[in-house]
């Protein structure tokens, strides 16, 4: 028993050590962009910020707010993330709620039909071509309608329904008369709050970090969503840094504020989700384990 005792304590002693390791190296990054997005660029780049800001100054995110483009863009992410979000969830609900169930005749051939896409596709151009000739280029449709559905998504909710809502009790609603739809809006949905949890928190960040969708069907401004606008700016950082140095003092003003802007775009561009995050995370736990333990 001491040896044993001994032993729980040096593997508790290892993963605490390691756990905080890996804290460090995931926090990090994240601290260090919070505090150089409210440091002086110069100090930034001549690497003198490391845990505390130097030089403090809010002049990236003055610059951020009172740019139109950057406030369009994160008012129109965050309505393709909510309407995007909404379709998903939906949709996945009505894909993974019928396959569910024992009673739909030929599920095992559908879900197989479903499996095949997720290794085989049409491809990017012939997708593209579908979005042109169904006339959503240039439209939030483009952004939220092309991956209306996701295959493993629809996997995860169906193999929840399967294995956390007995079948038993479907079967005594039917009895008492309730129809199909009555069973999913009254008795199924209710039933898995975590699941819908986990779909929300998985499809509403895909939406909220998606750029490459936009870059491909986009091109009016007014609908670029945040991430292109994101990407502008620290593609224009990168140019600015390559540019010749003749007229330095010209130069050195455009680095600084694309520097400034730079962190100031990141903390605003994650603060949704970061915020999302801790009030979903018990789920987002569980839904990790769905299917794992059959039982």
């Amino acid at each position: 028993m001491e040896k044993e005792a001994w032993g729980d304590r040096v593997f508790g002693a290892v993963n605490a050590i390691m756990l905080t390791l890996i804290l460090i190296i995931v926090l990090y990054p994240l601290l260090f962009v919070a505090v150089a997005s409210i440091s002086d660029p110069a100090a930034v780049l001549n690497g003198k910020v490391w845990l505390w800001p130097q030089g403090l100054t809010f002049t990236g995110y003055t610059k951020v707010f009172g740019n139109k483009d950057i406030v369009q863009g994160y008012g129109n992410t965050i309505l393709y993330t909510i309407l995007g979000t909404a379709i998903n969830v939906g949709m996945t609900v009505l894909a993974a709620y019928p396959l569910s169930r024992r009673d739909l005749y030929g599920r095992n051939g559908v879900m197989a039909l479903l499996v095949f896409t997720m290794f085989f596709s049409g491809g990017m151009i012939p997708t593209y071509l579908l979005v042109k000739n169904l006339g959503m280029i240039n439209t939030i449709w483009a952004m939220v309608i092309p991956n209306a559905v996701s295959v493993w998504n629809v996997i995860i909710m169906r193999t929840f329904f399967q294995q956390s809502l007995p079948h038993e009790i479907q079967e005594a609603a039917q009895i008492d008369g309730c129809s199909n739809i009555k069973i999913l809006f009254k008795i199924v949905l209710p039933l898995s709050t975590p699941i819908l949890a986990v779909m929300v928190l998985f499809y509403a960040v895909g939406h909220w970090n998606a750029f490459f969708n936009a870059l491909i069907y986009l091109t009016e401004r007014d609908k670029f969503p945040l991430q292109i606008i994101l990407r502008e700016i620290l593609i224009q950082g990168q140019n600015a840094q390559m540019m010749d140095t003749g007229a330095q003092e010209g130069l050195a003003k455009k680095l600084m504020e694309a520097e400034s802007i730079k962190y100031a775009v990141v903390i605003v561009a994650n603060l949704p989700v970061l915020l999302l995050y801790p009030f979903l995370q018990r789920y987002f736990v569980k839904g990790i384990f769905i299917g794992s333990l059959k039982g």
